[in-house]
Parts: structure tokens; C-alpha cells; sequence
């Protein structure tokens, strides 16, 4: 997995509104949440929450599919998993040389 797109799922995260949308998609499993829901549980405006859905879709940490008038959300697991897997693959191996900078 690329570095960056790591780094850009992990800042996307950063912000507390977009890991709270975040967490409540995993939450709400593989069906999501219509906008709407993720809008009532967070009483945020629907402007503000339009902006932060972007950044997490942009970052593919979350999926948007339109089902007739309404937008549903779902959280991509694959993506985390893949951020999880990248943070905790050198796990416990040993550090062979540390560099001074």
C-alpha cells in the first residue's frame, strides 16, 4: 500500500467530525446510514457534513450509493483494514540500525 494514500486516510481521520462519521458507520455495518441519519446523529448542518463526507469518500475510507431520493453512506473496511495492516505489520520485529537525524 502506498505511503500517501496511507498518510491521506489517516488525516482524513484526524479531524473529529470526519472520525465521528466515521466510527458511526462502522457502527451502523455493511447497510450504512442514509446522510440524513449521519446528519441527525451528529447535529451538524448539512452543508458541514456534506464537506466532511467528501474528504472521507475522496480518501476511500467511506462509499456513497444513491438509493431513490436518499444517499446512503457505508464505511469501507476493506480501506481500514488495510490502514490497521500498514500501522502493525513490523510489529514487534525488532529494530535492526537506528539512524540519528
Amino acid at each position: 500500500m502506498e505511503l500517501e494514500l496511507i498518510a491521506k486516510r489517516l488525516s482524513e481521520l484526524g479531524h473529529p467530525v470526519r472520525l465521528k462519521a466515521f466510527r458511526l458507520l462502522v457502527q451502523a455495518g455493511p447497510e450504512g446510514l442514509p446522510v440524513k441519519d449521519i446528519q441527525a446523529h451528529l447535529d451538524i448542518p448539512q452543508s458541514t457534513l456534506s464537506h466532511h463526507l467528501s474528504h472521507l469518500v475522496s480518501a476511500g475510507l467511506i462509499s456513497q450509493t444513491r438509493q431513490g431520493r436518499m444517499l446512503i453512506c457505508r464505511a469501507d473496511y476493506e480501506a481500514i483494514t488495510q490502514v490497521l495492516n500498514f500501522l502493525t505489520e513490523d510489529c514487534c520485529a525488532g529494530v535492526s540500525e537506528i539512524k540519528a537525524g
